[in-house]
């Protein structure tokens, strides 16, 4: 299997698009995301994904095919991460691998790909319901960090309700 992490262009924004409805679908469960009157899910940051510059959306690609996307928040500044006291933290944003391509190793590798491409300090973070992201996250980091070299809290306030992984690679 091959899996490839792919910087998505600006002129595949709708390809990126496309997934997000996919991602706020698979997730509304979890965070309440409603259809507007188009019947289409909001996403307030796409076109950021290419006017911020510390912003990175990736394409991920099983053999080929689109199996699901990242969207990255590199060197982010203390006074915007929730745990990470670190003075440039690198962010996941939103991660989804669509369910065809789970529980098959390709989350994984996709976020040990990302761990090694950019080193320095991360966090990781999922709402509080989303119990599956929880567990994702809980076994990829543990497994690429092992013997606890992680700092794990759920926050519960107003800036953030749930589980925050920090890290350093």
């Amino acid at each position: 299997m091959n899996i490839e992490t792919i910087l998505v262009p600006y002129e595949e924004k709708t390809v990126l698009y496309n997934l997000i409805q996919l991602y706020r679908y698979d997730s509304s469960e979890f965070d309440g995301h409603v259809l507007n009157n188009h019947g289409l899910y909001l996403y307030k940051y796409l076109d950021h994904q290419w006017t911020d510059e510390y912003r990175r959306p990736f394409i991920v690609q099983v053999d080929g095919q689109i199996a699901g996307f990242v969207l990255m928040i590199l060197d982010v500044p203390k006074e915007y991460t929730k745990l990470s006291s670190s003075e440039k933290t690198h962010v996941v944003s939103d991660f989804f691998i669509m369910r065809k391509y789970r529980r098959k190793g390709v989350g994984r590798k996709v976020a040990y790909s990302l761990f090694e491409q950019f080193t320095g300090t991360w966090e990781i973070r999922q709402t509080l319901a989303n119990k599956p992201a929880y567990a994702f996250w809980k076994q990829v980091i543990s497994q690429y960090k092992p013997n606890n070299s992680y700092q794990e809290k759920i926050l519960q306030d107003e800036k953030w309700n749930g589980p925050v992984f920090v890290f350093e690679i």
